[in-house]
């Protein structure tokens, strides 16, 4: 369905289109943005609030900057939407986040106007730092460099290590705190105590505005006026707050907090700030989901909705006429509460993500003994060691993509102290319309190379359930659960605990010339394709590895004693991955056997719905029917059926 936009709005191609209008009309242009923004994203779904949130700000970048020249970075891109309806992308952007259209987040191979590719967030400042030292060493003296990023991304390490050095190099580099209070959830930690102090202490903002005009007419001051003020600004600023100001402790221009919604003042304050040398940054004051009463009220429920009715705000959701199979991280959410309340050592830990993990059933549950961290994966790993360093049991739930960025936690603070932190890994496999930021494809590869861990995949709820119950047995050591965004298929999966034996498959069927080998939901596809098979008149065997470290040794002999023909089919990257695990088995122990391994490719995969993104990998159903086909013997009956 293609949106009509705005009569301004609709004549808007690209930054030099909207620099014809006076400053005048920008405010009527942000209004038919954020409506523009409202009326496709209702019919085609994608993330809603944050963009929402920052269309003023982000029609003042453009209408002030000379962008591409000057660059933008936006941090993680949820709030990008405004941005690509600006720079060339207005008519294609009811093709967002859908198979073979344009991204969800900002893209180099996109457009000249994303500067840099994201997704995972903190990176911004970081990026912009090294584009402006870039630019300093080519002599481009007059290039801005902008990094826009939440109060929430700001909790990052990496983000402070960015400040940090920023902070040394005298480089042309604006940072725009865009401080709402969310990420996904409500933020928190003592960043968020600290700006909401400078944000409601009324004194200050009573100076706030005469200080930034002294400072922006500095050149009519004489030679000495830059030193003067400055002392003055920050003694001021300190005794205001009554407390010194964390951003020009680390040599920042702090300029704010101001209005992140008078798009006029915004425009007006970022050209200023470009004739200010050095690093600065500005503090705006926003609302996730302006413009939208429903999103301003509930802002995590709007982050990303689906599909609604913007007239009346009902979120659609299509309503099954039987019971269905829960998400996986709801069973994970459930299950954490039933296993807490049996083991009082039992804690949740999640960096930034309550509710996509569903953590925040325990964290209701239980509020003391389930805590979010904020967007810190690195700190989430070793604040867990340290919980299991002290004998609690910490799960530890992450986005498989997302563990990537506290690998070395893992090995160094975990993995060689053998301390029993259960890490969940939520979004497993292809993840989706996020795109190849989010999909969490490597999980495998990177976590069974890494001695002392024991390494799991759940093919349904209550092998996940199951899983959760074993890793928090005495002397469990590491161990990873992973699992993939979605659905899972017991609509009865809620029965009791067993434990389960480490290293231990499971053979669900035998067969005839070809044995399936799956780890974790795929199996699933693999039980589809296999009953279709049957009636065709080929019977493959199949076995659920459930471990990938260490594997079923005694299974794997009997599978290469059988079978000359083997198919591995796994949610995760080929090289490294479980059928790479099979060959270096098969290798070892002198079998030979035709194997072939379905998986996720060595590239990356782009967004797009996961039964689509598991077709294009080759893993899906008909991928591993067609496998079969090719090397099995067609027959009128099975003799060895299980």
């Amino acid at each position: 369905m293609q949106v009509k936009a705005g009569p301004l709005l609709s004549k808007i191609n690209y930054p030099a289109d909207l620099k014809q209008y006076s400053d005048s009309d920008l405010e009527q242009i942000s209004q038919e943005l954020r409506q523009y923004i409202i009326d496709v994203v209702s019919v085609n779904g994608g993330h809603f609030g944050a963009s929402l949130g920052v269309v003023e700000l982000t029609v003042a970048l453009h209408y002030a900057l000379n962008t591409p020249y000057d660059k933008l970075v936006w941090d993680v891109g949820h709030q990008a939407y405004g941005h690509k309806i600006l720079t060339g992308r207005r008519d294609l952007f009811h093709t967002n986040r859908v198979y073979g259209g344009i991204s969800g987040f900002p893209k180099i191979s996109e457009s000249e106007y994303d500067t840099f590719g994201v997704g995972h967030s903190s990176t911004s400042i970081s990026a912009a730092l090294g584009m402006a030292v870039a630019s300093q060493l080519k002599g481009e003296t007059g290039r801005q460099h902008v990094a826009v990023i939440g109060d929430g991304a700001m909790t990052a390490g990496l983000a402070f290590e960015g400040l940090n050095h920023a902070g040394i190099e005298n480089s042309n580099v604006l940072v725009i705190l865009n401080d709402n209070c969310m990420s996904i959830d409500p933020n928190v930690g003592a960043l968020k105590e600290y700006l909401t102090s400078i944000t409601i202490s009324k004194s200050y903002n009573r100076f706030r505005d005469d200080i930034s005009h002294v400072l922006t007419g500095l050149s009519k001051l004489g030679p000495n006026a830059h030193k003067y003020v400055k002392k003055i600004e920050k003694s001021i600023k300190g005794t205001l707050l009554k407390q010194s100001n964390l951003f020009e402790a680390l040599n920042f221009r702090y300029f704010g907090p101001v209005d992140g919604h008078d798009v006029k003042r915004l425009a007006q304050i970022i050209k200023d700030l470009s004739a200010i040398p050095g690093p600065k940054l500005l503090h705006c004051i926003t609302v996730k989901g302006k413009g939208f009463a429903l999103a301003e009220k509930d802002q995590t429920k709007w982050h990303a909705p689906g599909l609604f009715d913007k007239i009346t705000g009902e979120i659609k959701k299509s309503i099954p006429d039987k019971p269905q199979p829960p998400k996986y991280q709801d069973v994970f959410g459930h299950t954490m509460v039933e296993l807490a309340e049996a083991n009082d050592k039992i804690v949740g830990i999640t960096p930034a993500m309550p509710s996509g993990s569903s953590l925040n059933i325990m964290m209701k549950a239980m509020p003391k003994r389930a805590f979010d961290v904020g967007i810190a994966e690195q700190h989430a790993v070793t604040f867990s060691a340290g919980l299991a360093a002290q004998g609690l049991v910490p799960f530890c739930n992450i986005y498989s993509s997302f563990m990537q960025r506290a690998y070395d936690q893992v090995i160094h603070d975990v993995a060689i102290q053998k301390l029993n932190v259960v890490f969940c890994l939520d979004r497993a496999g292809l993840a989706g319309a996020d795109g190849a930021t989010h999909h969490g494809a490597y999980d495998i590869a990177y976590m069974r190379c890494i001695p002392n861990l024991v390494v799991s995949s759940p093919m349904n709820e209550e092998e996940l359930r199951n899983l959760m119950f074993t890793a928090q047995q005495e002397n469990m050591g590491p161990f990873v659960i992973r699992y993939p965004r979605g659905n899972g298929v017991m609509p009865d999966w809620k029965r009791p605990f067993k434990a389960l034996e480490i290293g231990k498959g499971r053979k669900i069927c035998d067969g005839e010339d070809v044995a399936l080998l799956t780890i974790g939901h795929v199996g699933n596809f693999a039980v589809e394709a296999r009953a279709e098979l049957n009636s065709e008149g080929f019977y493959p065997a199949h076995y659920d590895l459930r471990f990938v470290k260490p594997l079923d040794e005694a299974l794997l002999h009997e599978v290469f004693a059988k079978y000359k023909n083997v198919i591995t089919v796994e949610d995760g990257s080929l090289p490294g991955g479980v059928g790479s695990a099979v060959l270096e088995f098969m290798a070892d122990h002198g079998y030979h056997a035709n194997v072939i391994r379905l998986g996720i490719p060595d590239q990356f995969i782009e967004h797009g719905e996961q039964a689509e993104l598991w077709a294009e990998c080759g893993y899906d159903k008909n991928a591993i029917m067609e496998a079969v086909r090719k090397v099995a013997t067609k027959r009128t009956t099975n003799t060895m059926a299980g």
